[in-house]
């Protein structure tokens, strides 16, 4: 069938212009400029005036955790919050239970999210101080990248040893995979935790998480990533950047920075607002750090814009700084809260179309996904750009059910998410019909 998306402002490629789009067998097979016509007759037509229509969003930071903890989240949840809020593509953490350390744990949530995804999937492979070997298994083609946690983590998911972090860098260069790296130095986490506990008491309060994990703290495990990165030659991905400081290591062509938006709309004040509600790793930081951040997603130091979806129960997020749990819930609000931002002139659409969209799928590889064009699977977002909307507890899909977002109200609204050119989300009914597809990467 031959359904034709008809006259949406199309934003794709720095670029946006009044045009439609023909889909046909899940791929995108016409872009039509102006009032161009259609080659042959269309089955279908969505009528799209008004709207604006832009390439599925692909988040390479999501916690969807399952199996093993899946009384927060699953994958059938979270991939249908995601498809609500205009997400097409996700990249699965691996600090589930078991862990993602094993090719056997790694093909177990490959036969999950094909039965239950309703968007596309891929999974990290976890490394930790032992498994390196492991990495020679991996298909590059099929799998996104090797996660590495230089900072805190869940069971033996820290690799804070140099030789093995060596040996990581170098195995990775060698497979042509990335890695996707969260940076924060442990020594100086657990120096600033024992000092703030001496001087405050044993839960202090959350406006002190950014005080304990540090600024510095982020910096020097992150500068010590990059000088990895740079003497093997590895492709790097440095995660959920939250410092001014962290920019000054970027630059080469083989490291990239991602922010969230979390850390791009929040900052310090927000704690007493949203108390551990907003309390993630690594923390909320500074007004001027969050500044610099939005900076340089404007202006390209920072490449990409992943959630780190991480949803907890509320009961989960009880305590203060050293007891609450650190994540929260973003996937259904992220495209949201980042076109607020370019609505207040923070960055154009055009450059969060990069940074959500095309930046992800160039980075990873992704196979024929992330832009609109001729050829390429037909994920896309139509977004109504004036419906003021307040998020409500009703609305959240995601299985924790709460947002940091709660209460705030949008101009944008996504109308319908299109999914290998079927209709996955449509103005808050999910079509249950719809499978999502494991990615491939071009390596």
């Amino acid at each position: 069938m031959r359904t034709l998306i008809s006259n949406p402002t199309i934003v794709n490629e720095g670029e946006q212009f009044r045009g439609s789009i023909v889909v046909n067998d899940g791929r995108i097979v016409e872009i039509l400029r102006g009032d161009e016509l259609p080659r042959a007759e269309c089955d279908t037509v969505i009528e799209a005036t008004g709207l604006y229509l832009i390439p599925g969003v692909i988040d390479d930071h999501v916690h969807f955790r399952e199996p093993g903890l899946t009384q927060k989240a699953t994958i059938a949840t979270e991939s249908r919050a995601a498809a609500a809020g205009g997400v097409t593509s996700y990249m699965e953490m691996p600090n589930t239970v078991p862990q993602t350390t094993t090719m056997k744990a790694l093909k177990e949530k490959y036969a999950i999210a094909a039965k239950d995804s309703l968007i596309n999937y891929s999974f990290f492979f976890g490394a930790t101080n032992s498994n390196v070997g492991e990495f020679a298994k991996l298909n590059a083609k099929r799998v996104c990248g090797i996660k590495l946690f230089m900072g805190s983590s869940t069971g033996n998911m820290l690799v804070d040893k140099r030789e093995q972090l060596e040996k990581i860098f170098a195995e990775a260069k060698r497979l042509e995979m990335p890695i996707a790296v969260h940076c924060e130095e442990s020594s100086i986490i657990a120096a600033n935790s024992k000092r703030i506990k001496e001087e405050v008491g044993e839960d202090a309060d959350v406006k002190y998480h950014p005080v304990i994990r540090s600024a510095e703290a982020c910096y020097e495990s992150t500068k010590c990533a990059v000088e990895l990165a740079r003497k093997f030659g590895t492709q790097l991905n440095v995660m959920h950047i939250s410092t001014a400081r962290e920019l000054e290591l970027l630059g080469d062509s083989n490291i990239t920075a991602e922010a969230t938006p979390a850390h791009l709309t929040f900052c310090d004040k927000d704690y007493d607002r949203l108390g551990t509600k907003i309390k993630c790793n690594p923390a909320i930081k500074g007004e001027e750090d969050r500044e610099a951040l939005r900076k340089a997603v404007a202006d390209g130091r920072i490449d990409l814009v992943g959630t780190d979806h991480a949803p907890h129960l509320p009961q989960d997020k009880a305590g203060g700084a050293l007891k609450a749990a650190s994540g929260m819930p973003g996937i259904q609000f992220s495209l949201l809260a980042m076109l607020r931002l370019a609505d207040e002139g923070v960055f154009t659409i055009e450059t969060l179309v990069e940074r959500m969209c095309h930046a992800p799928a160039r980075i990873y590889g992704v196979n024929k996904r992330g832009y609109i064009r001729k050829g390429y699977h037909a994920d896309f977002v139509l977004l109504n750009p004036n419906d003021p909307h307040k998020i409500t507890k009703d609305c959240i899909i995601s299985k924790c059910g709460w947002s940091p977002f709660e209460g705030d109200e949008f101009n944008w609204k996504v109308e319908q998410t299109w999914v290998n050119g079927e209709c996955a989300y449509n103005r808050g009914e999910i079509n249950e019909e719809v499978h999502g597809k494991a990615l491939t990467f071009n390596r």
